[in-house]
C-alpha cells in the first residue's frame, strides 16, 4: 500500500509532533530528533512518543476486530480448491491435444498450396519468357529485313526505316528484359551486334542531317536517340565528330600568340553561332519545334572548349603578368557571359553553371595572387613617395594653386592617383571588389599616418629671420599649409570613391551599400582629426618667428631711467618686427585662402598677445617695485637727513615707461586691426590694453 493511503491515527495537539511526520518519504529518525530537540527536552519527546504507540496498538487492535469475519470467511473458502483444480487437468489436456492437431492439419495444407501457387508462377514465368522469346526471333528477323544493306542505302526515306528500327529495338529490349531461358543470352549477343550496327547508320544519318541544315530530319534524328536512351551518346557524337575538329583548329598556342585569347573567344562563340546554331535552336528554345532533354551547349561545346585550353593553352593562368593576366581574365569572363546568354532557360543556364568542368575553369584563375601582385605594386608606389624626406621639392604648386582642385604635394597626388587607379577598368575585377575596398582604406589609413608623421619631422634650420619680406623662405609653413589643404581636399574628394565603388557593384543592395558607407564614414572622419594637428603646427610656426621679438619689451626700462628722453610718442620698433611675418604671411595668402589666413592669424595673435602680456604685465610689476623701492629709500634718507621730501616735477621715468608700454600696445592692436581682424577676436587683446591703461593712470 502507498504512503498516500495510510491513514495514522491523529496525534494530541499537546504532542510535540505530528503523525504527519512519519509517513514523509525522506523520513530518518536521526533527523527527526534532531529537529524536535530543538524544541523540546528528550524526556517529554520519550513520554509522547509513548502516548502515541499507545493510540497506534488501540488502532491496530481495532482494524483486525473490524476485518476478522473476512478473515475467517478467506480461508474457509479455499477448502476443496486443490481437487477442483485436478479435476480439470484432464480435459485440458485432451483439448490442448485436438488443437494441436488441427494446427497441423492447417499448416500441411498452406504448405501444400504454396507449392502449387510457386509451380504455377514458374508455369507463368517460362511461358512468359518462351512468348518472350518468340518475340525475339521475330524482332531479329524483322530488324535484318530492316537493316539489310541493300534495303537502308536505296531506301529515299531513311528516317522512317530508323524509326521503325528503333521501335522494334525498343520492343526487343523489353523481351530481352523478361525472358529468363538461357537460350536468350545468344540472341541478345546478336541483338546488340545489330544495334551497333544500327547505330552506326543512325549517326551517320544524323551527321548528314547536320551538315544539310535538315531541322526537320534534325529533330526526327533526336527524338530516336531519346527513345533509345541514348542521349549521352548524341552528345558524344557531336563533341567528336563536329565540335573537336573545329575547335582543334582554334585553341591552339600559335593562335594565342598572334591573335591574342580575345581572338579566340570570339572564333568560339563564331563556331556556336554557326555550326551549333541549328541544334541549339532545336534543343534549348521551349517556344519553338524542340527536343528536350540534350544540352549540347554544354555537354558538347563547352566540356570540349575546356578540355582544350587545359591541353594547350594552360598559360592563360598564370598570373605572374598582372597586365596580361587582367586582359585574359575580362576576356574570359566576357566569353563565358556570352555563354551564359545561349543559355535561353534557367535550367540550361544551372546545368552550365553547375557543370563540373565549369567551376574548375573559374577556380583556376588564381584571383588572390593576382590582387598579392597588383597590391605590392600599387603600395610600394605609394611607400616610396612617403618613406621620402620632406623638403622643399615635396611642394609642387604655388601659393595660386591652393585654390584649385588639384593637390600641392606630391604624396597627396600620388596617393590620389593609386586610388583611381586601384578602381581603373585595367586593374579592377569585380570577383575582388571586397579586396580592393579594403586595400582603399588601407591607402587612406596610410596617408592620415603619414600626415601625422611629417607633423613631428624636424626641418633642417633655415636662415629665414633675416629676411621676411616673402613668407615662401618658410619652407615647413608653406609646406604646412599644402598639407593643410591638401588633406581638406582629400577628405572633399573621398565621396566620389564611395561613387566609383558603387558604379562598379553588380548587385547593390542595402546592406553592402550600408557597409561601404560606414566604413568610408569612419575613415573620412579619421583623416579630419588631422586638421587641427596640422593647425596647430601652422600657428607655432608663425608664433616662434614672432615671440623672439617680445623680449625687447624688457628693456624699455633701461631706455628711461635717468636718460631724461622725452615722453614717448611713437612705438618701439619690436612691434613693427613682431608684426612683420604674420603681415607679411596675411599679404602672401590673404587673397589665396581668406578664412584659414583669417583662422590661423587669430589662433597665432592670441597666442602671441598672451606671450605680450605676460612681459608686459611683468615690466610693469618690475617699474612698480622699483618705484617702491625708491620712494622707501628716499622716505629713510629724508628722515636721517631731517629735511622735508619735495615733489618731483614732470613726468618720472617709470611714468615714461608705461606710457611707452601703452604707446606700444596701442599700436600693436592698431596693426592687427589694419591687417583686417577685429580685436574682439583675438584673445587677451582687451586685456592687454586695460592693463597698460590701468598702469598708466596710477
Amino acid at each position: 500500500m502507498s504512503k498516500e493511503h495510510i491513514n495514522l491515527p491523529k496525534a494530541p495537539r499537546d504532542l510535540c509532533f505530528s503523525e504527519l511526520d512519519f509517513i514523509q518519504q525522506n523520513f530518518n529518525v536521526d533527523t527527526f530528533l534532531q529537529e524536535h530537540r530543538k524544541s523540546t527536552k528528550l524526556e517529554t519527546m520519550r513520554d509522547d512518543l509513548g502516548i502515541y504507540l499507545k493510540l497506534l496498538r488501540s488502532a491496530m487492535i481495532d482494524l483486525i476486530n473490524r476485518d476478522y469475519t473476512d478473515f475467517v470467511n478467506l480461508s474457509s473458502n479455499l477448502i476443496g480448491l486443490d481437487k477442483a483444480i485436478n479435476d480439470l487437468q484432464t480435459p485440458l489436456g485432451q483439448l490442448r491435444e485436438e488443437v494441436m492437431q488441427v494446427r497441423q492439419t492447417l499448416d500441411d495444407e498452406i504448405m501444400a498450396i504454396t507449392d502449387n501457387v510457386n509451380e504455377n508462377k514458374k508455369i507463368r514465368e517460362y511461358k512468359q519468357s518462351i512468348f518472350s522469346l518468340q518475340h525475339i526471333y521475330k524482332s531479329l528477323n524483322k530488324l535484318y529485313s530492316i537493316l539489310s544493306l541493300t534495303t537502308f542505302l536505296d531506301s529515299p526515306a531513311k528516317i522512317d526505316i530508323l524509326e521503325q528500327a528503333a521501335a522494334e529495338f525498343n520492343q526487343l529490349q523489353f523481351h530481352v528484359s523478361r525472358c529468363k531461358l538461357d537460350a536468350v543470352y545468344d540472341k541478345q549477343k546478336e541483338g546488340e551486334k545489330l544495334e551497333q550496327s544500327y547505330v552506326t547508320h543512325l549517326n551517320e544519318f544524323f551527321l548528314a542531317c547536320v551538315q544539310e541544315k535538315n531541322s526537320a530530319l534534325l529533330i526526327r534524328c533526336l527524338k530516336i536517340y531519346i527513345t533509345l536512351d541514348k542521349i549521352t551518346d548524341a552528345e558524344n557524337l557531336v563533341k567528336t565528330e563536329i565540335v573537336d575538329p573545329l575547335i582543334r583548329g582554334v585553341i591552339n598556342i600559335e593562335n594565342l600568340q598572334t591573335d591574342g585569347l580575345q581572338n579566340i573567344y570570339n572564333r568560339l562563340l563564331n563556331i556556336l553561332s554557326v555550326e551549333l546554331k541549328q541544334l541549339l535552336d532545336i534543343t534549348l528554345h521551349p517556344n519553338r519545334s524542340s527536343v528536350t532533354g540534350f544540352n549540347f551547349l554544354v555537354n558538347s561545346f563547352w566540356v570540349d572548349v575546356e578540355e582544350k585550353i587545359e591541353q594547350y593553352i594552360k598559360c592563360i593562368f598564370a598570373p605572374g603578368d598582372p597586365v596580361l593576366f587582367h586582359a585574359r581574365y575580362t576576356a574570359t569572363l566576357e566569353f563565358l557571359e556570352k555563354l551564359e546568354a545561349e543559355c535561353v532557360t534557367l535550367e540550361s543556364l544551372t546545368a552550365l553553371k553547375e557543370n563540373s568542368r565549369y567551376k574548375n575553369f573559374l577556380k583556376k584563375w588564381n584571383l588572390p595572387v593576382y590582387f598579392q601582385i597588383r597590391f605590392q605594386e600599387i603600395a610600394n608606389g605609394i611607400e616610396t613617395v612617403l618613406s621620402e624626406p620632406i623638403s622643399s621639392t615635396s611642394v609642387r604648386g604655388t601659393p595660386e594653386s591652393l585654390t584649385r582642385n588639384d593637390f600641392s604635394l606630391h604624396a597627396t597626388l600620388v596617393v590620389w592617383e593609386n586610388l583611381q587607379r586601384i578602381w581603373d577598368n585595367s586593374v579592377y575585377l569585380c570577383q575582388l571588389f571586397h579586396r580592393f575596398w579594403k586595400f582603399s582604406l588601407q591607402i587612406c589609413a596610410r596617408y592620415q599616418t603619414w600626415s601625422e608623421t611629417v607633423l613631428e619631422e624636424v626641418w633642417p634650420i633655415e636662415n629665414e629671420m633675416g629676411n621676411l619680406s616673402k613668407v615662401e623662405h618658410s619652407t615647413r609653413l608653406n609646406f604646412l599649409i599644402c598639407l593643410y589643404k591638401d588633406a581638406e581636399k582629400f577628405v572633399n574628394i573621398l565621396p566620389s570613391l564611395l561613387e566609383i565603388a558603387r558604379s562598379k557593384l553588380k548587385l547593390e543592395t542595402p546592406t553592402v551599400l550600408k557597409l561601404l558607407e560606414d566604413s568610408l564614414g569612419e575613415t573620412i572622419k579619421n583623416l579630419k582629426t588631422i586638421w587641427p594637428k596640422i593647425t596647430e603646427e601652422i600657428v607655432n610656426e608663425l608664433l616662434k618667428r614672432c615671440v623672439a621679438h617680445l623680449k625687447q619689451v624688457s628693456d624699455i626700462p633701461r631706455l628711461f631711467r635717468r636718460t631724461k628722453r622725452d615722453v614717448p610718442t611713437k612705438p618701439c620698433p619690436y612691434v613693427k618686427n613682431a608684426l612683420a611675418f604674420l603681415i607679411n604671411f596675411h599679404t602672401d595668402y590673404k587673397k589665396v585662402i581668406p578664412e584659414d589666413v583669417d583662422d590661423w592669424l587669430k589662433l597665432a595673435l592670441s597666442s602671441l598677445t598672451e606671450h605680450y602680456l605676460a612681459s608686459v604685465t611683468d615690466v610693469l610689476t618690475s617699474v612698480q617695485k622699483t618705484e617702491e623701492s625708491l620712494r622707501r629709500l628716499k622716505k629713510i634718507r629724508d628722515k636721517s637727513t631731517g629735511s622735508l621730501s619735495s615733489e618731483v616735477q614732470g613726468i618720472s621715468d617709470d611714468e615714461k615707461i608705461r606710457i611707452q608700454l601703452q604707446v606700444d600696445v596701442q599700436a600693436y592692436a592698431n596693426t592687427i586691426t589694419e591687417m583686417g581682424i577685429s580685436t574682439s577676436s583675438v584673445l587677451h587683446v582687451n586685456e592687454l590694453l586695460n592693463a597698460v591703461a590701468a598702469a598708466v593712470k596710477r
